[in-house]
């Protein structure tokens, strides 16, 4: 009995010093929160695509098939095959690591369209109630923004609140990727932010490849604004476990496996984590492994899950950093009965390389023009160390 009550303690401490300092949007965000669904099985089409015998010989299977794999059948087949593939399981092809990026783009923009048609299609059925027919305008007006000309659309799925990826560069050329790992309401209907980009992954993602090309035009680099786990909605009970992180680590997993397979970078992407997504590279952190470590920037962290950065494996160097105005410092750094997420990864004790985020303010302003945690995170994207600002004590 005491020990449930010391959890229920602690959860109460996290949301109630989160709410406290946010904004009041946030507390209703609380109020109105329930635990997620994660989605951790293949997307719809896969059970079809298994059973296909169409090109004489099995089709790597979406829940089992690794990405070299993926990449070695696919590598075997003609444009046209590829094609067709595509057109009739376009959510099996575009969310499939391994598969070629260009054919991934073109299956996810069927598979757009096919959603707007569908969501178009029940705003406009009145047996429907008028909730209902209003989400689905909704939803269908999130989903075109997506089939905007020029838009890379590296993963879609739209079950549940919707899971979308878009890369941003040339992935298949690039000598530098980084991938962006949001943190709690981070959905197709958050997607695209308009009134303040930086909120949303994909300003994010913009404002990364920008001072990646202000500091070295040269360079190729590419950037993936990653939704593509199930996130913790507002600041209820899933924000303050590893639950959503961890059904997301092997999803974030099979993304680096599959950008090993389909781009020319040699060197492992970087991950940025922002939030919760903290959570997520911290769990997946221990089975990176490469010739090289992986640069795993985190910000706004409530944690990674452990006491000290030793904990996530020789695989990873991690760098932190958090400004001053942002709430989540507020937040308990503590671990105890699967609630919380450890330690604070910007103490000297974490073992993190702790950088400066000078200019930055609140919980999502790393990455605003003029921020030194914007000109950190390009030099270190772009492997500049030694253009790093440290923060000072």
């Amino acid at each position: 009995m005491q020990r449930r009550r010391v959890k229920r303690m602690l959860i109460g401490a996290f949301a109630a010093s989160a709410v406290l300092l946010d904004a009041g949007a946030a507390a209703a965000q609380a109020a109105a929160s329930n635990e997620q669904v994660a989605i951790t099985t293949p997307p719809a089409g896969s059970a079809a695509w298994v059973e296909d015998e169409s090109l004489g010989r099995a089709l790597p299977d979406p829940a089992t098939a690794d990405a070299p794999a993926v990449a070695a059948f696919f590598a075997g087949l003609s444009e046209a095959e590829q094609d067709r593939l595509a057109e009739v399981y376009p959510l099996v092809v575009g969310n499939l690591d391994g598969v070629p990026v260009a054919l991934r783009y073109r299956a996810n923009r069927i598979a757009v369209s096919e959603e707007v048609e569908r969501a178009r299609e029940r705003a406009a059925d009145h047996r429907l109630s008028p909730v209902e027919r209003a989400a689905a305008s909704v939803r269908a007006d999130d989903t075109e923004r997506l089939l905007k000309p020029g838009r890379q659309i590296l993963a879609f799925d739209p079950r549940g609140r919707g899971l979308v990826s878009e890369a941003y560069g040339d992935l298949a050329t690039a000598d530098r990727i980084s991938v962006l790992v949001p943190g709690s309401d981070a959905d197709l209907a958050h997607f695209d932010q308009t009134t303040d980009p930086l909120r949303s992954v994909t300003g994010m993602a913009r404002a990364l490849l920008a001072e990646e090309h202000r500091q070295s035009p040269g360079t190729r680099t590419a950037v993936i604004a990653w939704t593509g786990y199930v996130t913790p909605s507002g600041l209820g009970p899933d924000a303050v476990t590893s639950r959503l992180a961890e059904a997301a680590a092997p999803r974030l997993l099979r993304l680096l496996a599959g950008l090993r397979e389909t781009g020319s970078a040699t060197l492992p992407p970087t991950l940025f984590c922002h939030s919760y997504g903290s959570v997520v590279c911290g769990t997946a952190a221990p089975s990176i492994h490469g010739s090289a470590p992986a640069d795993v920037v985190v910000f706004g962290s409530p944690g990674m899950g452990v006491q000290t950065s030793a904990e996530l494996g020789p695989g990873v160097r991690v760098w932190a950093t958090r400004n001053p105005t942002d709430w989540i410092g507020n937040v308990p750094y503590l671990e105890f009965g699967g609630f919380g997420h450890g330690a604070d990864p910007t103490t000297q004790e974490f073992g993190a390389v702790e950088v400066s985020s000078l200019g930055s303010n609140g919980h999502t302003g790393y990455f605003a023009d003029g921020t030194q945690s914007l000109h950190n995170f390009g030099s270190i994207a772009l492997g500049d160390y030694g253009d790093v600002t440290r923060r000072q004590p």
